[in-house]
């Protein structure tokens, strides 16, 4: 009897569909799986085998063929086990289902008990859309697996208990708990903008650039508030969408990044790797593709400490996913796309020992060591920051100031009414900010007055902008405009825009 189960396959963040297929024949006892399966896979026999006889159940000692449709796709990881196992007792006729609209999902261990598996979530979104009304997953994933609506989740502890439920001698119920998306929102929780004392003019400039999803680079001494204003700007950026939560949750599924207790990621990443982090760490890669600290970011912020000490070579492999908003790794048998669409937020000091220009500590670096250290960021990654911020010494009467500061609930609201202006100006379109925009979009919907594009003209004569950062720059108009809710770019609006464009560093 030929028995087929629906599994899946993880390809990038995305899952396929795999259709396992078990035939049992006459012939010595063997156990052939085929349909290009790596070393995992193909240790799933024995593990298969002794889960079976521990749940009670007999493993046929016959020649069995496990096909793992498509073949042309790499099978990798322990996700087979469980359909594998199901299909044996299907075709050996010890249990009796119809598999139809049903995907299995789950590792086994020896005395039958189901594991946990990464990349649950895109797994069970990708049995959604092929039309399946049913999973069955370990009983550790049924709440990732419940994010998605339209399918019944069923959480199994062992063969053993899935076994007994098919024969009808016990009750399987379907998962009904889990947090909800309100109670979810409810949790999140970030650095305020209030705790920061003085750097208004910082403040002002994150405000900007979480409206627009633009790109900054600070320069100031150490203690200056660099990082601090750095994690505050997750605080002020606006909540993660629904669908938006689930493809963020979708990549930190894969990378078994997840937490039992709350399997939706509800919060904007915040990714802050060192600055030792190698280059596949940064972009991703490895044999088998990961996702790595720039997709990890993906729909939130990317913030590079001590920017120039960074690997040459992973520094300039951000300037591809800063204009695509998605990361490309080939290797021998593919290439993988993971998207990457995140606000880099970069601080440095202006100085090896970081007090070049500080009015209080003098600066020990010679001209030439501070312009070698300034240059290790390249011009063309220079280019695709929009917003250059000097981030001077907090005085001792702005740090002993007892005023109540703004908070960043407040500032989040104005940040969202800017997002929804955009909105409405995108709708129809995959925008969702003006950073996303390309040159046409620039000039469709970057609508400027006179007065202004004499300014404009003004500013590329003295300052000499390239093409991209004429661009650029009118994107970081069009969201101030949108912050003072202004259809057309004023002069006032530029002129804000080109103040942060002003580089405070030696090029």
């Amino acid at each position: 009897m030929l028995a087929r189960i629906n599994t899946a396959a993880m390809v990038g963040i995305d899952a396929l569909m795999v259709e396992v297929e078990v035939d049992i024949s006459p012939g010595l006892p063997a156990t052939l799986i085929v349909g290009l399966p790596d070393a995992a896979v193909k240790e799933a026999r024995d593990r298969v085998r002794a889960a079976i006889r521990n749940a009670g159940c007999t493993f046929p000692m016959r020649k069995i063929t496990v096909n793992l449709a498509p073949a042309y796709l790499k099978k990798v990881g322990p996700t087979y086990d469980l359909p594998i196992a199901i299909g044996i007792l299907v075709s050996s006729g010890q249990i009796n289902i119809d598999t139809t609209g049903t995907l299995f999902l789950g590792e086994l261990s020896l005395d039958g008990s189901v594991r946990h598996l990464h990349g649950i979530l895109p797994m069970v979104a990708m049995a959604q859309v092929q039309g399946l009304t049913r999973v069955f997953v370990p009983a550790d994933d049924a709440q990732e697996a419940s994010m998605i609506d339209g399918i019944e989740v069923y959480p199994v502890i062992s063969l053993s208990q899935l076994v007994s439920y098919f024969h009808g001698e016990s009750d399987l119920p379907r998962y009904s708990g889990g947090v909800t998306w309100q109670d979810a929102c409810q949790q999140d929780q970030h650095n305020d903008l209030c705790h920061i004392k003085g750097q208004e003019h910082a403040k002002r400039a994150l405000e900007v650039a979480a409206s627009g999803g633009h790109n900054v680079l600070m320069v100031g001494p150490p203690g200056s508030g660099k990082t601090m204003l750095a994690r505050a700007l997750a605080a002020i950026l606006p909540g993660l969408t629904l669908p938006e939560a689930i493809e963020v949750t979708k990549i930190y599924s894969v990378s078994g990044l997840i937490s039992k207790d709350l399997p939706l990621i509800i919060q904007r990443p915040f990714r802050s790797p060192h600055y030792s982090t190698s280059h596949a760490g940064l972009v991703g890669g490895g044999r088998i593709p990961h996702p790595g600290e720039i997709s990890l970011s993906h729909r939130g912020v990317l913030f590079l400490d001590e920017f120039p000490e960074f690997n040459h070579t992973a520094l300039e492999s951000l300037r591809q996913p800063m204009e695509d908003k998605i990361v490309t790794i080939s290797r021998a048998e593919g290439s993988l796309t993971f998207p990457a669409n995140f606000i880099l937020v970069a601080a440095m000091n202006p100085c090896p020992c970081g007090y070049y220009g500080d009015p209080v500590k003098e600066c020990k670096c010679s001209s030439t060591v501070v312009t070698r250290y300034q240059k290790k960021i390249s011009g063309p990654l220079m280019d695709r920051i929009d917003i250059f911020l000097d981030i001077p010494r907090i005085d001792y009467e702005k740090l002993m100031d007892d005023r109540q500061l703004e908070q960043s609930g407040k500032v989040r609201q104005r940040v969202q009414n800017a997002r929804q202006f955009q909105l409405d100006r995108f709708k129809g379109t995959d925008l969702t900010s003006n950073a996303d925009m390309t040159a046409s979009e620039v000039k469709q919907f970057c609508s400027i007055d006179a007065a202004a594009q004499a300014l404009l003209r003004t500013a590329m004569k003295q300052i000499h902008f390239t093409a991209r950062g004429f661009h650029r720059t009118l994107k970081l108009a069009r969201t101030v405009a949108d912050m003072d809710n202004s259809v057309l770019i004023k002069t006032n609006h530029l002129a804000e825009a080109l103040q942060y464009r002003q580089r405070n560093i030696n090029q």
